[in-house]
């Protein structure tokens, strides 16, 4: 009998943890529009949060690769805050920078993240452009 209690003890600890593994909540970023500005390209990227909680702070270090695979230059950019299950839209102009010679954005690390290695494990990265994103 203590078998049984000791075995639905350990059942009932573990199943939360069980089953959020298996829900695989994670952390997507998309780079979602590349516009041409003026003077400038902007990243417009669609971020969502489903690690199960809130993000006080998110900072990718990202370089961005010019369409002959040549580093163009390497960049932070912040996310700020992303509040666990709710899409956030984040955009980025980058001075100098002509879109249509922009090849490749490379998520370098993580510079700053508020759950700590959650971030780095289960992010994932995808593009609704013609500019790759890799990490």
């Amino acid at each position: 009998m203590r078998h049984n209690h000791a075995l639905s003890l350990c059942l009932l600890l573990i199943a939360p943890y069980a089953f959020a593994q298996e829900a695989g909540g994670g952390l997507s970023i998309e780079l979602n529009r590349v516009d041409a500005l003026e003077d400038a390209c902007r990243l417009t990227f669609l971020a969502e949060n489903s690690l199960g909680s809130n993000l006080k702070a998110l900072s990718l270090e990202t370089v961005l690769i010019d369409a002959q695979g040549r580093v163009e230059r390497l960049t932070l950019f912040e996310f700020g805050a992303l509040p666990d299950g709710l899409p956030r839209v984040r955009q980025f102009d980058i001075p100098g920078l002509a879109c249509d010679g922009l090849g490749r954005v490379l998520i370098n690390g993580v510079a700053e993240c508020s759950v700590g290695a959650a971030c780095v494990e289960r992010l994932e990265f995808s593009t609704r452009t013609d500019v790759e994103v890799v990490g």
